[in-house]
């Protein structure tokens, strides 16, 4: 059988089967098989890295219907392959590809890879797309249970936030031989996320990383999963003296648009590593200006528990009779405003300059005085008793109608978007707070209380700052950027101005 009437076949199957589950059974499992262009790719530059001429034990701890397998079988010189091994955990997909593969001397095991022991003669080329599970879909004990492993294994214990691809890849090290070469095609958050930072920790100092190709936030390497990709490969020793990675992003991994070495300890003093691929660094141990969070207090906006609830528009307020005095103006969100728009320019009354104008429900007086003093107010908040009260943020306010007190901010963030210029930076003229889809920047007491500085700030961010925001934030599948307030205080100010 040539290997594209093999390939063909493994593809009909993988399409059957997919057609017999649902998206989101799949999605709950993790389950988004390698397309075979990709599949080549990563084992080609596998396969590249392994001293030539020497043999061959494949290891899938995730092997579906086994796309890297099968591209091994086209890419591996004739005799090369020594010994070849697999696990599936779902049968549905694990029976069909033992029946595949029957004749081609595979090792296919239908269990948990995170179960069993590991065997030896050990592999020498690893290659897995493990499972994207996220950590909520994982039972508390087995979180646990595959902490625990993946310390023992490599005395690394990994966030309980983390998904289960980074327990694989820890898990992994245990069935590896000296020198053997890993393959990993993985959701590419580790870079920046908090709890990737066991695993960016386990690259850089227990194997040697050889390289990391991350794919644009735009290219998704998956139709059924809405996520940036990247590919690592690693060899199985710790990093020797001044070791260098190389990093490459954009394009393909035989065509990557841009490259660089990275050295290890450069990595491992690193807070994130999405900065390596945007301008060869994430400032640390630069001399800068100082940080954004030096000049400002940057906190989320209003959270309210039930926006239709404590938001209403002037003619709510005014139809209902409630008392303009315990409401606040409050910004609509992005959309609301309009494309394009950057200031928010003030009435007389300091309130905001739009065609609808909403207020925030801002009133921390009991109920007894409230149904003396506003009975039409009383009446308001009675109806949202037991429904509204009784919502998560609402039961842990007292009273349950307080929000928390968010003053007007004289700058904002949309802190989402898509494109080459996701954030949007806002100057506030009005006396309006704003809603949790933006981050709000107070000034701390210096020059930042300064108006003219502040409208300087504001120009600059929102003129030279894109490629450094880009950087310090996180980025998802389809293009889709985030930046936490953590991340934006952290900002260099030298990268901005």
């Amino acid at each position: 059988m040539t290997a594209d009437s093999r390939e063909a076949r493994r593809l009909a199957l993988q399409a059957e089967l997919d057609a017999q589950k649902t998206a989101a059974s799949r999605n709950r499992l993790g389950q988004f098989a390698t397309p075979p262009f990709l599949a080549r790719e990563v084992v080609r530059e596998a396969l590249a890295l392994l001293p030539a001429g020497d043999a061959v034990r494949f290891l899938d701890p995730a092997f579906g219907t086994g796309s890297f397998f099968s591209a091994l079988l086209d890419e591996a010189p004739a005799g090369r392959l020594s010994r070849s091994a697999g696990f599936e955990i779902d049968g549905h997909y694990g029976e069909p590809a033992r029946e595949l593969w029957r004749e081609s001397g595979l090792d296919l095991s239908l269990g948990d890879f995170t179960r069993a022991e590991p065997r030896e003669p050990k592999a020498t080329l690893i290659v897995c797309n493990p499972p994207y599970v996220r950590h909520h879909h994982l039972e508390p004990a087995d979180k646990l249970r595959l902490q625990a492993l993946g310390e023992r294994a490599t005395g690394i214990r990994l966030s309980g936030l983390a998904g289960l691809y980074a327990h694989f890849m820890l898990l992994a090290q245990s069935w590896a031989a000296e020198g053997a070469v890993a393959a990993w095609l993985v959701p590419a958050e580790f870079l920046d996320v908090n709890y990737g930072a066991g695993l960016r920790r386990y690259l850089a100092e227990k194997v040697t990383l050889l390289r990391l190709h991350r794919f644009d936030a735009g290219d998704v390497q998956f139709g059924d999963a809405l996520v940036t990709s990247a590919v690592l490969w690693w060899r199985h020793r710790p990093p020797p003296p001044g070791h260098e990675a190389l990093f490459t992003s954009g394009g393909s991994i035989a065509t990557p648009r841009r490259s660089e070495t990275v050295g290890v300890e450069r990595l491992r003093s690193a807070s994130k590593w999405a900065g390596v691929f945007a301008d060869g660094g994430d400032g640390d141990g630069e001399e800068t200006a100082g940080t954004l969070g030096d000049l400002f207090t940057i906190r989320r906006g209003v959270a309210t528990g039930d926006n239709r609830f404590f938001i209403l528009s002037e003619a709510e307020i005014e139809t209902r009779g409630l008392p303009l005095e315990c409401f606040q103006p409050i910004l609509p969100g992005p959309r609301g405003l309009g494309a394009g728009v950057t200031v928010i320019e003030a009435d007389s009354e300091g309130r905001p300059r739009l065609a609808k104008r909403h207020y925030l429900l801002e009133c921390r007086l009991p109920e007894s005085e409230i149904a003396e003093k506003h009975p039409a107010l009383w009446r308001y908040l009675q109806s949202g008793v037991p429904e509204v009260s009784g919502r998560y943020l609402c039961r842990h306010r007292t009273p349950w109608y307080a929000q928390d007190h968010r003053p007007p901010p004289p700058l904002l963030c949309t802190y989402m978007g898509r494109g080459e210029t996701p954030f949007r930076f806002l100057l506030n003229r009005s006396r309006a707070t704003a809603p949790n889809v933006y981050l709000l920047l107070y000034p701390k007491p210096g020059p930042a209380a300064d108006p003219e500085m502040i409208e300087r700030l504001w120009r600059s961010l929102n003129d030279t700052g894109t490629a450094a925001l880009i950087a310090a934030g996180r980025v998802y599948g389809g293009g889709l950027h985030k930046l936490e307030p953590r991340e934006l205080a952290g900002l260099p100010l030298a990268k901005m101005f």
